[in-house]
């Protein structure tokens, strides 16, 4: 048995949380009705407007659909019917949740499937107003235990002019990137001086998995179908594989020692037979080193294992797999998280499930697992956390 603090490395505030006047009070001077706001429509579901786009529901109006529902929330796994509370949105009603499930931190992750305009202009003050309203509003209620994850925009100039501000206003531990909506593709010099600006901040990057349209287009002929949920498991592949490669086939990586990258509910399992392979690449490379010699060299020096190491992070909510690759990812490159709240999420049972994914382990593994790694990656003080968790971890070692 174990005692210790959870630190939870990929949760949620998604648009269907966020209080109605994130953007409003932010932006309605400059923008006016343009600003992304909440539409009421009868008796239907209230909807987020923006720039005369339909964003999405919002949750603070009451409203079923009627009938069993075809996926289930943490929410509903933990006996709450009506979220129009906005639970995720609201610090106090967040903290309870976190308490509950005997979790001192979670890194908040923002909407995955917004903010998307036509209007480049008009998108980069919704990125920095959401931003604003996360860092000054949101986690100040309690910035020890409320991690905020800032939103990038998706294109090289617009992220590193709101990385610039947001690292000159300070209290940005790590800036999100959703990379399957990226363009260029990251090997495109047009990305450097955000990789720089990363190094010098030393803001963390993380990648997490969208749900936007065109991202999920794959899905749209077979919605309706018990299929459709297994091809989940491809989609978060696929989002991060061209990247996650392209970090190590172009040197970004080796080039910025210190940028360290999160890959956040992508899973961690399909990770080691990746940075295998390209072990053996670069292998296949330096075997034939004369004939670069010409060429202007090589200039891939480390093996893409040891840059991973040093520089790649991976969250997972329960992984026997990975838990059996430790001899792979190590004991300080994984990150635990209970994804709340979504369909994915462990919350409630975040304790249960450690202790059943985990209680073969060694306690000290585990407490880096669910909370150490995460402290040293982002400058946690965890001697000052309230809320710990007692885990059945090791037992079985003792009794030995």
């Amino acid at each position: 048995m174990i005692e210790t603090a959870l630190v939870s490395c990929d949760d949620h505030l998604d648009l269907n949380m966020l209080p109605a006047n994130v953007w409003t009070g932010r932006m309605a001077a400059k923008w006016g009705d343009r600003a992304p706001q909440v539409v009421e429509n009868g008796d239907g579901p209230a909807m987020w407007m923006a720039d005369g786009q339909n964003w999405g529901m919002w949750a603070g109006k009451p409203f079923s659909f009627g009938g069993p529902k075809p996926i289930h929330t943490a929410y509903d796994r933990g006996g709450i019917e009506d979220v129009s509370e906005l639970r995720a949105g609201n610090p106090k009603l967040r903290l309870e949740d976190m308490d509950r499930d005997s979790v001192w931190a979670h890194l908040v992750f923002g909407p995955v499937t917004s903010i998307k305009s036509d209007d480049a202009a008009f998108m980069q003050d919704c990125y920095s107003a959401y931003n604003d309203w996360l860092y000054d509003e949101f986690c100040t209620v309690a910035p020890e235990r409320l991690i905020g994850v800032a939103m990038l925009p998706p294109h090289p100039e617009a992220a590193f002019a709101e990385l610039k501000r947001l690292a000159e206003r300070g209290g940005c531990r790590q800036a999100n990137l959703q990379i399957a909506m990226a363009e260029p593709r990251l090997e495109d010099k047009r990305w450097e001086p955000v990789f720089d600006l990363l190094e010098q901040s030393g803001i963390v990057l993380s990648f997490h998995v969208t749900v936007f349209p065109g991202v999920t287009k794959a899905f749209d002929k077979y919605k309706g179908s018990p299929g459709a949920t297994f091809l989940h498991a491809k989609m978060f592949i696929e989002q991060f594989l061209d990247p996650f490669v392209d970090l190590f086939a172009w040197g970004i990586l080796e080039r910025h020692p210190k940028l360290n990258i999160v890959i956040a509910e992508s899973g961690v399992g399909w990770v080691p037979w990746v940075v295998e392979e390209l072990d053996y690449r670069h292998w296949r490379l330096w075997e034939c080193k004369e004939f670069w010699d010409d060429k202007g060299g090589i200039p891939h020096k480390m093996k893409p294992s040891e840059v991973f190491k040093r520089q790649v992070y991976g969250t997972f909510q329960q992984s026997p797999t990975a838990m059996r690759l430790l001899e792979f990812w190590g004991p300080h490159n994984l990150l635990w998280a209970s994804d709340y709240p979504h369909p994915d999420s462990i919350w409630p049972n975040s304790v249960r499930t450690i202790n059943e994914t985990m209680g073969h382990m060694a306690p000290s593994d585990v407490a880096d697992i669910v909370g150490g790694n995460a402290a040293r990656l982002y400058g946690l003080d965890l001697s000052k956390a309230t809320t710990k968790a007692r885990l059945d971890i090791g037992g079985q070692r003792e009794a030995a």
